[in-house]
């Protein structure tokens, strides 16, 4: 493993700004759907999931990848170097080839959680969601503060071994390689990553936790590229648009009346090292497959 190019974390690290917000993991749902959205991630995820699961299960995958998230993004450098190693060897178990023909893709083609295609796609669904719904629900990013975020993340190429400059360092780069992936053919929802898609966002007994998946249901669904909503198969009316309206409004109230030790990961009001690594990006869906 290269050794990390080292970025400091503190209060002027668009990373830590971002991603100290409780709230700011709404985004992952649609990073996720929009990750399964191609065919590969979304063999891997079906061959080796546990995204099928109850509420318990479904509890333990987040728990998990908030950990995750919180060690890359706020830990020390061995606590970062740590889950990133976790990680990989995680990785190391997630491979296998297409069953049946998706898109332009034909039956037996090879995939792996080390791909770096894979991989880059994986971030990039990330980089756009969370900030995406970071001002949905937060407050308004500058384009200088979403080209630091992505400039900050690109740290995770040596730990996970991706090939430098792979990943996207500015926020225009990062939106033209989204728009480039939205309108060829590498993306297609198969039958399999429709029904995991139905799994994470309505398992059983979700109605338990109606508030939480409601929000959870309008941002994923809302905020879906359009094209890929309807291959999902799920509608969306005036209505749906009103109701997130009127919970992004909620929301945003609620969150700037609350106190920062509600709002923010306790983890985020640790000092950080004068010269650390950090990284913003939690585990993907190859990754929480097997968890």
């Amino acid at each position: 493993m290269r050794k990390a190019a080292a970025v400091r974390a503190d209060a002027t690290s668009v990373s830590w700004k971002i991603n100290r917000e409780v709230i700011a993991i709404a985004g992952w749902g649609r990073a996720i759907l929009l990750q399964l959205a191609h065919p590969l991630i979304g063999a891997g995820v079906a061959d080796h999931s546990s995204f099928r699961g109850n509420l318990v299960t479904g509890f333990k995958r987040l728990t998990s990848t908030v950990g995750a998230m919180l060690s890359l993004t706020f830990g020390t450098d061995d606590e970062a170097i740590s889950t990133a190693a976790r990680i990989n060897c995680i990785h190391d178990h997630v491979s296998g080839s297409l069953s049946e023909p998706t898109g332009t893709l034909q039956a037996g083609e090879r995939y792996s959680a080390h791909d770096p295609e894979l991989a880059r796609w994986v971030h990039a669904t990330l980089l756009e969601s969370i900030p995406l719904v970071y001002e949905q629900l937060v407050g308004a990013l500058t384009t200088d503060e979403r080209d630091r975020y992505c400039a900050e993340a690109a740290v995770i190429e040596p730990l996970f071994g991706i090939p430098e400059g792979l990943l996207p360092r500015n926020s225009a780069r990062l939106d033209a390689y989204v728009r480039e992936m939205l309108a060829s053919r590498r993306l297609a929802v198969s039958p399999r990553s429709r029904a995991i898609a139905r799994a994470i966002l309505f398992p059983p007994g979700w109605w338990l936790m109606w508030p939480a998946f409601r929000v959870l249901q309008l941002v994923t669904i809302g905020l879906l590229p359009p094209a890929i909503r309807e291959e999902y198969g799920f509608t969306w009316r005036p209505r749906d648009a009103r109701a997130l309206a009127r919970w992004t409004t909620a929301l945003r109230l609620v969150h700037h009346a609350s106190p920062r030790a509600i709002r923010e990961w306790p983890a985020s009001r640790r000092r950080p090292s004068p010269a650390s690594v950090r990284v913003h990006v939690p585990e993907g869906a190859l990754t929480e497959a097997v968890e």
